[in-house]
């Protein structure tokens, strides 16, 4: 029996989605609801494929549109900002710590009120997808301070490596924990997980009385915090974004791709970092004047 033709183009939800608009779950239910135009008129079929760059697609009043090419920005968040891009009560936002006339960017995953550290943000539809979705195991790394003293060999941080219960039956997986310091009366660790489950790391220590004090993610799959002042952020290079898919074992798309220009400053900022040569003495100028010794020059 003869297979039936695929109609070319993308699914409306799958566009909606790499746009950045919202997840193809959540695509789906607005189209249901009607909020969702396909060249004027309200798209309820889910199957619906379309073509991009000749079809108009409008979700609640605003036009959709992919971005030519994606955005990447690592920040470091301190504590006290909402992981949104906007909050009904007035609290400050993560994108309050970008510049203005930046183009529209948000944050993937999200981190406490009171935590601090690695966030990635970006335009990039399909990597928000990817690093958020249940299946695809992305290594987060915390530096976690704890109330009381816990020796490196404690059963309650066995109790963590081996998965514990934190609520309503939602058992975490193994995660590798490390006791990296701390004082008289608190300690620090280290702690990974793959998993990305809502106040996960303070759920777990709740678990074995140990209340979270401070919390700050370090490192989010191969990308470091370290260098990266808290408040601040930098772009990503072009082989931190192709680590990433890697990571994901995914393929990077063509609006992930960096232009020839972007490559060369790339390779051109690198070769200034790394390019410690001592200046060369300029000819003919000025030397400082000799120290006075015994009130002669």
């Amino acid at each position: 029996m003869a297979q039936k033709p695929i109609t070319p183009g993308v699914r409306l939800q799958k566009f909606l989605s790499q746009a950045g608009v919202c997840s193809r779950r959540t695509a789906e239910t607005w189209m249901l609801e009607g909020r969702v135009k396909l060249n004027g008129k309200i798209c309820r079929e889910l199957g619906t494929r379309i073509d991009p760059k000749k079809d108009s697609v409008v979700v609640d009043g605003t036009t959709v549109t992919k971005p030519e090419s994606n955005i990447y920005i690592l920040l470091n968040k301190p504590a006290g900002y909402i992981t949104s891009l906007y909050d009904p009560e007035g609290r400050p936002v993560v994108t309050d710590l970008l510049p203005r006339n930046m183009p529209r960017v948000w944050p993937v995953g999200r981190l406490d009120w009171n935590t601090e550290g690695i966030l990635l943000m970006t335009n990039d539809g399909n990597l928000t997808n990817l690093l958020t979705h249940p299946s695809h195991d992305v290594a987060k790394h915390y530096a976690v301070k704890v109330h009381g003293l816990l020796p490196q060999t404690s059963p309650l941080l066995e109790q963590l490596r081996e998965g514990v219960d934190i609520g309503d039956g939602d058992v975490t997986r193994p995660a590798f924990v490390k006791v990296t310091g701390g004082t008289d009366r608190n300690t620090w660790l280290e702690v990974i997980i793959g998993e990305g489950r809502n106040r996960q790391i303070r759920r777990m220590f709740e678990v074995i009385d140990r209340p979270v004090m401070k919390l700050r993610r370090i490192g989010l799959g191969p990308l470091s915090i370290e260098g990266l002042a808290s408040g601040s952020f930098r772009s990503l290079s072009h082989d931190e974004v192709a680590g990433l898919y890697e990571a994901l074992e995914a393929s990077m798309p063509d609006t992930a791709k960096p232009s020839k220009r972007q490559i060369k400053r790339e390779r051109d900022s690198q070769t200034r970092k790394h390019n410690t040569t001592a200046p060369r003495r300029v000819r003919n100028a000025p030397r400082k004047p000799q120290r006075k010794r015994n009130g002669k020059r």
